[in-house]
């Protein structure tokens, strides 16, 4: 195992693991926040850091059948939510390659 390199962001709103406070995205970044994860409320994410992307698989959600690949907290390995690889549907295309990260799996940090 090599070396973890950790990217910092630079923002007065940032969000971080829940677990290791390791910084995962900028508020800008947020596409919606009415979207529903495993354990409640979940953020929709145009780009996320500091994490790694496990298996793709497809699962029936809400929204229909997507194929995803959950994501991880590249320091604590916590389940932080998933990336939308592919949405079968075509009303659902928009979230292909964005990222959902449950609320109650980060934190607030910065000047809110």
């Amino acid at each position: 195992m090599g070396r973890l390199f950790k990217q910092y962001l630079n923002g007065p709103r940032i969000y971080s693991c829940s677990n290791c406070r390791c910084h995962t995205s900028d508020h800008d970044e947020i596409v919606s926040k009415a979207f529903q994860g495993r354990h409640g409320r979940a953020y929709l994410f145009n780009r996320v850091v500091n994490v790694t992307l496990g298996p793709k698989e497809d699962r029936l959600l809400i929204t229909g059948l997507h194929t995803v690949a959950d994501i991880y907290c590249s320091c604590c390995q916590q389940v932080l939510g998933w990336k939308y690889e592919q949405a079968f549907e075509e009303s659902q295309k928009y979230k292909e390659g964005k990222y959902i990260i449950e609320k109650a799996k980060m934190v607030k940090e910065g000047s809110w």
